[in-house]
């Protein structure tokens, strides 16, 4: 392998190969989440799509790197590392930080003029990247992070009740809120792929019209789309979530 596939390798997962396919899908992680929170996605495009999960620094096969606590930071890297792709027509899709993560790295695409700049970005479970909430979950002991997660009720139950496990975990699972908690956003910063954002209706850390102020971001088409739930309202939402992902790769 040469240090271009390298470099693939560490941030982009494949669980399912399509190598005819028109169009690419690329997943961006939450907080504290890993590629493998996308497989269901996987499964649901290829090979119709060259479907590809980031991997973070810090968690799963990646876990004894440093994770990034910065925003910019990943998004430099991870703009890096997709600049490396052949061009395809490709739609991002972020969940919560995931979100902000694929609005800065197409922003950072769009400026260089790459033929990987998504032409569409779907922005779920995340508040408008210029709006701004007081939170300090990253500074909380080990006991206070647990609290979030339970109240986001988006760690599975058997990691929450596994110590082993979730003390692995938690590293990353800090350092990302370190990274979203500190990320400021310019209002005047816009991308020109058009943005559908998803939010539900109970997601306790944004609000409908935090999810609204996402058009504020974007010269193209924008749109809202409100589904019932809380903050991982797209677990219980499969079929919707994947209706929505389906009509945006249509239009590529």
């Amino acid at each position: 392998m040469n240090s271009v596939d390298d470099d693939l390798a560490l941030w982009a997962r494949r669980y399912h190969q399509a190598p005819g396919s028109a169009v690419r899908l690329i997943c961006f992680p939450h907080a504290g989440g890993s590629a493998s929170f996308y497989f269901p996605m996987s499964t649901a495009f290829a090979p119709g799509a060259d479907v590809i999960a980031l991997q973070y620094p810090g968690r799963q096969d990646r876990r004894l790197e440093p994770c990034l606590t910065d925003i910019e930071e990943l998004a430099d890297r991870i703009t890096g590392t997709l600049l490396q792709l052949d061009e395809k027509p490709t739609l991002f899709f972020g969940h919560s930080m995931g979100a902000v993560l694929a609005f800065e790295t197409a922003w950072r695409l769009e400026r260089k003029g790459s033929g990987a700049a998504p032409r569409a970005l779907i922005a779920s479970g995340r508040r408008a990247p210029s709006t701004h909430r007081p939170e300090t979950v990253h500074q909380r002991d080990d006991d206070g992070i647990i609290a979030e997660l339970k109240l986001l009720n988006g760690t599975d139950a058997q990691v929450l009740g596994n110590e082993e496990i979730l003390r692995m975990a938690l590293p990353a699972i800090r350092g990302d809120y370190e990274a979203i908690e500190k990320y400021r956003c310019d209002e005047q910063r816009r991308v020109h792929c058009r943005i559908t954002t998803l939010t539900g209706d109970a997601d306790p850390r944004t609000t409908v019209e935090e999810a609204a102020a996402w058009e504020r971001h974007t010269d193209g088409a924008f749109r809202l789309e409100v589904l019932p739930g809380g903050h991982f309202f797209l677990t219980n939402q499969q079929a919707a979530v994947t209706s929505l992902v389906s009509r945006e790769l249509g239009q590529l």
